[in-house]
């Protein structure tokens, strides 16, 4: 149903999510290097995901971006709850103060893969 949209239409989400992922990520994580890295390497991992779906596992196009965009934005809600926790940690790498660990709450984890993991369930769900 979704995927059958123009592939215009397909590539304005894509962007979309990854603006919004970013943006997202950009506030939470204040590093000048994440806020440069980070959407290359976004969007060439994203390429690749694109290419791996249509080349070995016979996606289309549309479905591929669907899930693309999908998962961004599952990335950015599962993330939520740690913002605060990701700003201090990054705050404190900024300064030079070095950890052993970096502990995330185990319900933070739990809530970012079910989300990702729905989300992508959800783009499926709405390509077939």
């Amino acid at each position: 149903m979704l995927a059958s949209l123009p592939a215009v239409w397909l590539w304005l989400m894509a962007a979309a999510a990854t603006v919004v992922v970013c943006s997202a990520l950009g506030k939470w994580i204040p590093d000048r290097r994440f806020r440069t890295w980070f959407p290359v390497i976004l969007v060439v991992c994203g390429a690749g995901m694109v290419a791996y779906g249509q080349l070995t596992a016979g996606h289309e196009l549309g479905q591929m971006l669907v899930l693309y965009s999908f998962t961004l934005i599952g990335l950015t809600i599962g993330l939520f709850p740690t913002r605060k926790l990701m700003t201090t940690y990054a705050e404190e790498i900024n300064r030079g103060v070095k950890r052993e660990r970096y502990d995330y709450p185990r319900s933070h984890i739990v809530f970012l893969v079910f989300v990702v993991v729905a989300m992508a369930f959800a783009a499926f769900v709405l390509t077939q």
